[in-house]
């Protein structure tokens, strides 16, 4: 998506081969025509699939997710990752551990959100070691639900997360494929670089 491929490279900031922040307009500052704009093309890439609910972490996958639900008319769910005295009781859970953060948190979603029937989209910021949306993934099955698809807003191409995702079968949309950090510089996926990834 040139619109986001743009916004990172003007806004984005490599910190280390790694890291890519986009704090200014993803995950802390929001800009929100631009998640309009990536809920426009979550809800294009996914038309057709039947999507009952979209399936979010807190706190950044929330922005793109609301803006995709809005699109799509569906409700969307996130997953919580502190405890919460109103989120106790029949809970669909799973660990997730963040490399960024370095930490492990305990998701939760209250088990009467999800229920056999549904269809469920799972939107992310990131996709890196892919981490989060097995999650997820593992989250929603715990409900009976089916995976429709993953829609990530920034994938890491050069980390293993779309290849363990696809592996196990997963439809991935990546709205911008990062091929590499290195020296500090975004290089993007370009057609020709399709197959090595």
């Amino acid at each position: 998506m040139r619109l986001l491929e743009e916004k990172i490279k003007k806004d984005g900031r490599v910190l280390n081969e790694n890291v890519l922040k986009v704090d200014s307009f993803l995950n802390h500052q929001i800009d929100p025509s631009l998640m309009f704009e990536l809920g426009k093309e979550f809800a294009k890439r996914f038309a057709g699939e039947g999507i009952t609910k979209i399936v979010t972490i807190e706190s950044s996958g929330i922005a793109p997710a609301v803006m995709a639900g809005l699109q799509m008319n569906v409700p969307v769910i996130f997953a919580r990752k502190r405890k919460s005295v109103t989120l106790t009781d029949d809970l669909l859970t799973a660990s997730v551990h963040s490399f960024t953060k370095n930490e492990t948190n305990e998701l939760a979603i209250a088990r009467k959100y999800l229920n056999a029937t549904d269809k469920v989209l799972i939107i992310d910021d990131f996709l890196a070691n892919g981490q989060a949306a097995l999650a997820l993934v593992e989250m929603v099955q715990q409900a009976n639900a089916s995976v429709a698809g993953i829609g990530i807003v920034i994938e890491k191409s050069f980390q293993p997360g779309a290849q363990k995702l696809k592996e196990q079968g997963l439809r991935v949309e990546s709205l911008a494929r990062i091929a590499s950090l290195s020296s500090r510089e975004v290089t993007f996926i370009t057609e020709k670089m399709e197959e090595l990834f």
